[in-house]
C-alpha cells in the first residue's frame, strides 16, 4: 500500500490519474481482471471516467440504467465498507443485473466508493474478475484503504483540471472582450454586458459564446493569411 500511495499521488493531469489508479488497482487486487471508475454528479447521474477495457465500461452501464449492482451500492453507501460479491451467479441481491453480469462472464465483484469529507462522494472504485468465483480475504480488507488514496489523489486531480479549465476559459473570456471592445467600440465593462446579455438571449455558456467569437476571428485572420 505504501508504493500503491506513492504511485497514485505523483503530480499528473486528471486522465493521468484515473489511468493510474485503474492500472495500480489491477495490478494490486488479487484475481481482479478488470477495473473502473466512476463518478456521481449533483444530479446523481452515474459515469465511468476511466475503464480498463470495454467490458467493463458496459458492465458500468449495465448497472447505471438498472439502478442496482455492487458498483450502484458502492456508490450509493453511507460507509466506505466495500462491497464484496463472490460467486455472484449465486446473489439474488440483484435479480436484474447478475443474469447479465454471469453473460458476461462476470464470476465476482467488488466495490468501494471514493469518498472524501470535504466533498462526500466523488465516485466509486469497480473491480471485476472473470477467472476467479472467490474475493481474496485481502483484497476486500485493503479495498477501502485503496480507495482513500485514490480519493485524494482524483481529488487533486481535478482540483488542478477544474483550475486549468477557469484559466483557460479568462483568457478566451478576455480575448473576447477585446475582440467586441474593438468592433463596437465599447468599454471592458460594456463590452462584458454586451456578452452577458448575449448569452443569456441565446440560452449559451458565456465561455462558450467567447469561444466561438475567438475562432471566427482565428478563422478570419487565417483567411486573411492565406
Amino acid at each position: 500500500m505504501a508504493e500503491v500511495a506513492r504511485t497514485i499521488h505523483r503530480p499528473r493531469d486528471l486522465d493521468e490519474t484515473l489511468r493510474q489508479i485503474v492500472d495500480t488497482a489491477k495490478l494490486s487486487f488479487n484475481e481482479i481482471d478488470e477495473v473502473t471508475i466512476s463518478s456521481i454528479d449533483s444530479k446523481g447521474i452515474m459515469h465511468t471516467l476511466a475503464a480498463s477495457d470495454d467490458l467493463a465500461r458496459r458492465l458500468d452501464r449495465v448497472q447505471y440504467d438498472l439502478d442496482e449492482g455492487p458498483c450502484v451500492d458502492g456508490m450509493k453507501a453511507t460507509s466506505s465498507e466495500p462491497v464484496a460479491v463472490p460467486l455472484i451467479q449465486h446473489s439474488d441481491q440483484w435479480p436484474n443485473y447478475v443474469p447479465e453480469a454471469v453473460a458476461n462472464g462476470v464470476r465476482s465483484q467488488l466495490a468501494v466508493r471514493l469518498y472524501l469529507d470535504d466533498a462526500g462522494t466523488i465516485g466509486g472504485l469497480n473491480m471485476y474478475s472473470t477467472t476467479s468465483d472467490d474475493i481474496d480475504p485481502e483484497d476486500a480488507s485493503i479495498a477501502g484503504l485503496f480507495a482513500a488514496h485514490a480519493a485524494i489523489a482524483l481529488g487533486s486531480a481535478r482540483e488542478v483540471d477544474n483550475l486549468n479549465q477557469a484559466l483557460a476559459s479568462r483568457k478566451t473570456i478576455g480575448m473576447a472582450l477585446g475582440l467586441v471592445m474593438h468592433e463596437y467600440t465599447l468599454t471592458e465593462e460594456q463590452a462584458f454586458a454586451f456578452l452577458v446579455r448575449t448569452s443569456s438571449q441565446s440560452n449559451i455558456k458565456l465561455r462558450d459564446i467567447a469561444s466561438r467569437l475567438v475562432q471566427r476571428a482565428d478563422e478570419a485572420a487565417r483567411r486573411s493569411q492565406s
